[in-house]
């Protein structure tokens, strides 16, 4: 290879790249230190949901690079996910001026630049920022996300996974973080040890170190983060009227401080489509593409179930049509499980300034096929904005590394102003949805006997209602569902039930809990069954849910928590 011509470098390069469908234009190919705009380098919008793997040392151009992708995948009408770390992504919704360097560079690689603005939602955790609030419900962020938050160790995290489980079988719902002390503080007290007993696994001393950790996190303010209403995460896969993909950017603006609440609520994003999608198989464009900054910071100090949630994540994910790319500063952050998952690397330069640098280096190096690049050289010589690019074709095999000059984005690389972020903000149809927090009666309330101070008025379209779990006069008998439960379990997953059928309602109350009425009717004819029907009847994914929430039982909640714990469980 070191005696090919450059001609036969850029030839090789060319075929490689010579893709029929549609693609997202990354620049143009460096070979011999010269640049050649007729080898363009591309990636296949249809391979985009094979994930990807942006890398390099910091101020090489990462997030430049991610919005460049963007802007492409928005003008193709596939919509994206960034988290805003650093405010500089603000800048999609205002357009770039030119000037005489910008045209230079941009003539250089034949890029056709012209400013624009693109439809941005800006979004914001718990509403710390301008943007539309993101809450999830504890019981929808699931014990192993939350344990991740808590920095808890793994036996801690199975008690927490107990203290679900107790929470989901006797109808207590936790929405937010004092529901969860509520139970906790339960279980602890004279009144709750006998329901402790039971749970068997679960010691006081951690019961007493979960409460700690929580009034901790109360303490930093991370309360906002959880509550009602709940975001949905369907509300990323949207296109605007012109038929451009919306980026929905989420803010992160004083979290830089607080990097593990950040990384594993982007993880509840991404589980929460997981569970939610449809299979889709193989599109001619990904439903959505998912960007993943700071991705080291997931996998530093995992516990073994969150790695292996994530890499179930990642691996499923792909073909419900979701794209997600990591976004950190060397493969070595991205455990190998996940690593072999992501098929387009864009590898910004390294720096070798020591021992482990080199180390580094060379680990990169071993991650690239075979190619014309002496890459250890290439990638610490390579310039900002310039990055190793290797992605998958459209017939599924590598295409060749090429040393790249990126395309330069055609809106602000910086932030936008204040004034139109937060005029975007205020004309966006998602904030009167998630604006303004709700306090529906739940665990604490339950527990404490207390009624919820509401924090507002409930969003539009969304009042509040109990939740479906709840018994309320009339509701069928749950020994009844809990047979009929039993019969479907068996059916859809085609194995025996572990559910034991019952002779007779039983009449039994979980020790010292506020419950319902020991007996109930039975379910009329053309209620519950009904139900239950209807939900058969549908696709299975949603048909699942529908009959989940319709039955209100153990069985539901079994089935919808997933690889991480996590729930989709929303009030409507």
């Amino acid at each position: 290879m070191a005696n090919k011509s450059t001609a036969d470098k850029v030839a090789t390069i060319q075929k490689g790249y010579a893709l029929e469908g549609a693609t997202i234009e990354l620049g143009a190919a460096i070979v011999d230190g010269e640049l050649h705009k007729d080898a363009p380098v591309r990636l296949p919008l249809s391979m985009m949901n094979r994930h990807g793997l942006v890398a390099g040392a910091t101020g090489t151009g990462k997030t430049v690079t991610l919005h460049m992708m963007a802007e492409q995948l928005s003008t193709a009408g596939v919509p994206v996910f960034l988290a805003d770390i650093k405010g500089d992504l603000s800048g999609l919704a205002t357009a770039a001026a030119g000037s005489d360097k910008l045209a230079k560079r941009t003539e250089s690689i034949g890029q056709a630049w012209s400013g624009k603005t693109f439809p941005v939602e800006f979004l914001a955790l718990g509403g710390d920022g301008d943007g539309v609030p993101v809450r999830a419900t504890i019981t929808s962020f699931g014990p192993i996300l939350l344990s991740r938050v808590l920095e808890l160790n793994d036996t801690q995290e199975s008690s927490l996974q107990l203290v679900f489980h107790f929470a989901d079988k006797n109808n207590l719902e936790l929405v937010d973080l004092k529901d969860l002390r509520a139970v906790i503080q339960f279980l602890i007290s004279d009144e709750g040890k006998e329901a402790l007993k039971e749970l068997g696994g679960l010691s006081k001393a951690t019961a007493g170190v979960i409460l700690r950790e929580l009034v901790t996190l109360e303490a930093q303010g991370m309360e906002r983060f959880f509550g009602e209403p709940e975001f949905d995460t369907a509300e990323l896969l949207r296109t605007a009227p012109d038929g451009r993909g919306v980026i929905s950017c989420l803010e992160l603006p004083t979290l830089q401080t607080k990097p593990m609440v950040f990384s594993t609520f982007l993880m509840w994003l991404l589980a929460d489509l997981f569970e939610d999608l449809p299979e889709a198989g193989d599109l001619d464009k990904p439903k959505l593409v998912f960007f993943l900054d700071e991705a080291h910071l997931l996998f530093s100090d995992a516990s073994k179930a969150f790695l292996e949630a994530i890499t179930t994540t990642v691996r499923l994910i792909r073909s419900k049509g979701v794209g997600i790319f990591f976004v950190t500063q060397t493969p070595k952050d991205v455990p190998a499980d996940v690593l072999g998952q992501l098929a387009n690397r864009v590898q910004h330069a390294l720096r070798a300034f020591t021992p482990e640098d080199a180390k580094a280096l060379k680990a990169t190096v071993s991650t690239f096929p075979v190619s014309d690049y002496d890459l250890e050289e290439t990638l610490t010589s390579a310039g900002i904005g310039e990055a190793v690019i290797t992605v998958m074709s459209e017939r599924g095999a590598p295409t060749p590394v090429a040393l790249t000059r990126l395309r330069a984005p055609e809106s602000v690389m910086g932030p936008s102003s204040p004034d139109l972020v937060r005029s975007t903000v205020a004309g966006s149809a998602l904030l009167a949805k998630y604006g303004t927090a709700v306090d529906n009666v739940s665990a604490y309330e339950k527990l404490t006997g207390k009624t919820g101070a509401p924090t507002g008025a409930a969003a539009p379209g969304q009042p509040p209602v109990p939740s479906p779990e709840v018994f309320v006069p009339s509701s069928p008998d749950p020994t009844a569902i809990d047979d009929e439960a039993r019969c479907i379990e068996e059916e859809i997953l085609g194995r025996p039930s572990s559910r034991q059928p019952h002779s007779q309602p039983s009449t039994r109350q979980p020790d010292s809990m506020p419950g319902p009425p020991a007996r109930r009717q039975a379910p009329p004819s053309g209620g519950m069954m009904d139900d239950i029907t209807g939900a058969l009847g549908g696709v299975l994914g949603s048909g699942l849910k529908s009959m989940a929430r319709s039955m209100g039982t153990q069985l539901g909640r079994e089935l919808l928590r997933g690889v991480f714990g996590t729930s989709s469980r929303r009030r409507r």
